[in-house]
This record gives structure tokens, C-alpha cells and sequence, in this order.
């Protein structure tokens, strides 16, 4: 979903019910502002269970990735972002590189990441969906509620505001 629900809100509202992702992600897809339910996936330089999910329906999820943090290979490019446009997901956040900048900020969909890096995944169809997942400390459970927006990334355990 696109529509603006503030993270400084949903903090100010529920500040014992959320955790907040540490300000390390960059806006690079279409939109800054995106929420929705969030599906998990972990993986290291090996985009293969990304690209498999994100071309399916995504029925307005977001999807958070753990990549480890690399910044040697880029787990989400072009053609990745446009087909998860293309299956209805609300955005992307991954913990890690992407790549294509021009061809991501023409989607209409929320992307966030480390850093950009030219150098394409490997694929050796390696990585697990729908885990419990840690990034900075902060537990992510498939599931859960996200809401990003220029201010930060805020994970709730179920959806807050409509």
C-alpha cells in the first residue's frame, strides 16, 4: 500500500509496541512511503529465493531481507523490482545491495537498502522464506507490519493503522 502513515506517528502512538530498524537504508524505489505485512527472507550474495518470491502476488506485502549486509553483490535489481511491481507488493527492504538505480526509482513501489553496487547475485538457489530474521538487533518475524517512510522503518507485531 502507498499511502502515507507516518513512522514518527506510529512511534508517538505505540511506543511500547514497536521496534525500530536503525537509520543504515537508503530510498531507492518509486516510493518513500509504503507499509503492509511483511514476508521474510535470508540469503547471502544469492538472490534466488527474492527474485522466486517477488514474482509471485505479493497482495500488498513487504518484503524484509536479510542479506547479511553485504555490499559485494546486489540482491535486487531492475528487473526484480519491476516484476515485484508487477505482482502487487508494497515494497522491499533489504539488508544489503542493489543495483539499477534509474530503473528503481521508476517503479511505484518502496525499495530500501544499504548502498548501490554494479555487480550482479550469484544464484545457487540458496537462502530460506518466512523466518524469524534479526537486523541490527531488532527481531523481524514473517507476518508482522511494517511501515517506512523517509523517517525510519518501524515493524509492529500486527497492523496499527489502516
Amino acid at each position: 500500500m502507498s499511502n502515507k502513515i507516518a513512522s514518527c506517528d506510529i512511534c508517538d502512538d505505540h511506543p511500547d509496541l514497536v521496534r525500530v530498524l536503525p537509520p543504515v537504508f537508503q530510498d531507492f524505489g518509486g516510493l518513500t512511503s509504503f507499509h503492509g505485512p511483511v514476508r521474510t527472507v535470508k540469503c547471502f550474495e544469492d538472490n534466488s529465493k527474492i527474485k522466486e518470491l517477488l514474482a509471485s502476488p505479493g497482495n500488498g506485502a513487504v518484503l524484509i531481507v536479510d542479506g547479511g549486509g553485504s555490499l559485494r553483490r546486489s540482491l535486487v535489481g531492475g528487473n526484480v523490482a519491476a516484476s515485484a511491481e508487477a505482482n502487487g507488493w508494497a515494497g522491499v527492504i533489504i539488508y544489503g545491495a542493489i543495483r539499477d538505480r534509474r530503473e528503481l526509482e521508476a517503479t511505484k513501489i518502496g525499495l530500501k537498502a544499504l548502498a548501490l553496487i554494479p555487480v550482479k547475485t550469484e544464484k545457487r538457489d540458496i537462502g530460506d522464506v518466512d523466518i524469524d530474521l534479526e537486523i541490527e538487533q531488532v527481531p523481524i518475524q514473517s507476518g508482522a507490519y511494517v511501515y517506512a517512510d523517509e523517517d525510519g522503518v518501524v515493524i509492529a507485531p500486527r497492523q496499527l493503522h489502516s
